[in-house]
């Protein structure tokens, strides 16, 4: 029986051409299978604490059972990370409108099983066989307003509030995490990253950098592409292939 590939990583991060902190984070963590990014909430109290801490925080644990099991200790760190980060907003903060929060999507692989823990507007993307696929659903009040109310794209987009966030770690009492599980196929490759990079990129300029043969050269694509651009946001991507 010969061994698997392993699954190689690039990831890098930067704060864009307007923003002059950078409240994105990642991790790359090929032995472990494990890979996420954090984007702190823009505007809010300690953005940039949030992210670190999640990432820091999924870097810690130490996997030695199942799947099913390390998916488990996942949710939990995440769902233990929005307790602590609501109770030092109790703590320390003397206005209620001040949030300490990120959004965060991690992505878990061993063997063939593979899965998405996600709240908030960070994505993950998968490309199989030259196709392109979202596995990541957004956690916004513009992806509320036409899935739930209906609304068109356009009508949506019209809304004073339309990229206001409906989940993220940090942002209320009860966190929802949604998991995406799937099978991993020979020659998947991933992305994972921040709303930074994807909003400047269509799906064919990201197809392109993905089809690169290298996770590096992947991610020398993606920025070098985003950087062209207006990039007023924090921009960050992790990318895995085997």
């Amino acid at each position: 029986m010969t061994a698997e590939a392993p699954w190689r990583s690039a990831a890098r991060t930067d704060a864009g051409k307007v923003r002059s902190r950078n409240e994105d984070a990642l991790l790359e963590n090929s032995a472990q299978g494990l890979w996420a990014v954090a984007d702190g909430m823009g505007g809010h109290r300690a953005g940039d604490v949030a992210s670190q801490l999640i990432v820091s925080s999924l870097a810690d644990l130490v996997f030695d059972g199942s799947f099913v099991r390390h998916l488990r200790d996942i949710r939990q760190c995440l769902h233990w990370l929005n307790r602590r980060l609501g109770q030092e907003l109790t703590v320390t903060a003397d206005r209620k409108s001040s949030i300490m929060g990120s959004t965060v999507v991690t992505l878990l692989i061993e063997g063939n099983h593979g899965a998405c823990v996600w709240a908030g507007d960070s994505r993950c993307y998968m490309l199989r066989e030259q196709r392109l696929y979202q596995l990541t659903r957004d956690h916004s009040l513009y992806e509320e307003l036409i899935f739930e109310q209906q609304m068109s794209a356009e009508q949506a987009q019209q809304h004073p509030s339309s990229h206001a966030l409906t989940r993220a770690i940090g942002a209320s009492v009860q966190l929802n995490l949604e998991v995406l599980e799937f099978e991993v196929c020979p020659g998947d490759v991933f992305l994972l990253c921040s709303d930074g990079l994807y909003q400047y990129l269509d799906a064919n300029a990201l197809s392109r950098a993905l089809n690169m043969d290298s996770p590096e050269a992947a991610i020398d694509r993606l920025f070098a592409n985003v950087l062209q651009s207006a990039a007023r946001d924090n921009i960050s991507a992790v990318v895995v292939r085997q």
